[in-house]
């Protein structure tokens, strides 16, 4: 038999998010490659956010499971003690969250768009190369960068702006300046208004060029 892997989920992580709090990302679905659907796991320091309040606008309805340790999650106004085992089902559009109630928690999800394919956007793939590069392992996040880069579609806006981003915090700004163009010739305004006002690019602020592309 061939084609299958066994991991823990200590082997993979935990990387810190810059957009999740305190929430730890155990990044499954980038590590295994996973197609079908999406699957990531976090963990906190008791006390912490685990769950990171938010909706799933998009349609995406997803399965919390508790591996370890215990959380409170809040889904909707209903709180809901969370031992080690729990599922909670959250559909598309409900509000959620969950803290860390004891050390080592760990909770999983799992989700997916009824109806559709999963398409990866690589958000998962973004925390863990951020994460490697502030702890000075930059050509480790860049490596993590390239290869999402080119596991996406020519016509997506997503890589090469987040490339851009990377490399305007921690590498080279012409590399950043190449990126940046790549994604606004494949995306609308709306764009250009979000990279205004992106921390991320702060440091190409002064640069002539910023107001000649990004105005």
């Amino acid at each position: 038999m061939s084609g299958y892997e066994i991991l823990s989920l200590d082997e993979l992580g935990p990387y810190a998010s810059e957009n999740h709090g305190d929430a730890l990302l155990i990044p499954i679905r980038s590590r295994l490659g996973l197609r079908a659907f999406g699957a990531n796991a976090w963990t906190a320091e008791p006390g912490k956010t685990i769950v990171p309040p938010h909706e799933e606008d998009s349609g995406n309805e997803e399965l919390y499971v508790v591996v370890r340790g215990r959380a409170s999650f809040t889904v909707g106004d209903e709180p809901l003690d969370a031992p080690a085992g729990t599922l909670v089902h959250v559909p598309p559009g409900v509000h959620r969250t969950a803290v860390a109630e004891e050390p080592r928690t760990i909770v999983l999800a799992v989700g997916g768009t009824p109806g559709q394919p999963f398409a990866a956007h690589g958000w998962d793939d973004v925390v863990v190369a951020f994460a490697e590069a502030r702890a000075g392992r930059v050509e480790q996040g860049r490596a993590v960068m390239r290869a999402l880069a080119e596991r996406s579609p020519e016509d997506a806006w997503e890589a090469p702006y987040n490339l851009a981003c990377f490399e305007a915090r921690f590498g080279d700004p012409e590399l950043a300046w190449d990126h940046l163009r790549r994604a606004f010739a494949r995306a609308t305004e709306e764009l250009r208004e979000f990279a205004r006002n992106d921390s991320d690019l702060a440091s190409l602020h002064d640069d002539p060029r910023w107001q000649e592309l990004v105005g």
